[in-house]
């Protein structure tokens, strides 16, 4: 996200890197310094950079560090309606800072075999995980890139929503080429291309999480 907004991760002089630096030498960073405009009405962004791979060796042993997310964002609650957080699929203090955070977890799925095997390990370890929750953690599995002309994504499909009924999103995000386009513009897809299929089933899923989102208890809200 951070290079698709055309910010360098390895020039940052704030990112959101610092907040666990600030832990780790317990003096306070406050998050409205780390926030970066994006170009986008209503959208910013506290960009990520190289530095955030070696934390889990840098941090992990560190009191309190799994909340380190959850705490900045009780600062910011009041001026954005909803957060997002992106983190890879691996357990670390990424994740559990994500989850810790988090109110509904979106997990997508590229339709294809390895995809799935990624995905029951994923949810192995969110099993692990939200043990030391209070609340179950609600999650939405979404498959993406379906491309109806193959078997394999027919199939990846059929497999998801037969092995987790009641978690798999109703529809599906097709393959559209005009998101590697808006990639390259730097441009959210849905300015680039708003007519596109792939944009209109994300607005598909946009509302259907709204409404979920709705029935939800208001915690912390990332991009607006």
């Amino acid at each position: 996200m951070t290079s698709y907004f055309r910010y360098d991760p390895d020039a940052l002089e704030e990112s959101v890197y610092s907040l666990f630096r600030g832990e780790a030498q317990h003096r306070q960073v406050d998050p409205l310094s780390l926030i970066y405009p994006t170009g986008t009405e209503g959208l910013d962004l506290i960009p990520a950079e190289m530095a955030l791979a070696t934390l889990d060796r840098q941090a992990g042993k560190l009191d309190g560090i799994g909340l380190v997310i959850k705490q900045a964002l009780s600062q910011l609650q009041d001026r954005y309606d909803h957060v997002i957080l992106d983190c890879p699929p691996i357990l670390g203090i990424l994740m559990i800072n994500a989850l810790a955070a988090c109110e509904q977890l979106i997990i997508p799925v590229q339709t294809e075999f390895l995809a799935l095997k990624g995905l029951e390990r994923m949810l192995h370890t969110l099993e692990m995980v939200t043990k030391s929750r209070q609340n179950p953690l609600p999650y939405l599995v979404v498959p993406t890139l379906f491309d109806r002309r193959t078997r394999a994504s027919i199939d990846s499909v059929r497999v998801m929503r037969e092995s987790y009924p009641g978690h798999i999103w109703h529809s599906l995000i097709p393959i559209d080429t005009l998101f590697r386009e808006a990639s390259k513009a730097g441009i959210p897809p849905a300015l680039f291309a708003p007519q596109s299929r792939g944009v209109i089933a994300y607005e598909k899923l946009l509302q259907d999480l709204l409404s979920e989102d709705e029935q939800l208890p208001s915690q912390a809200g990332a991009g607006r």
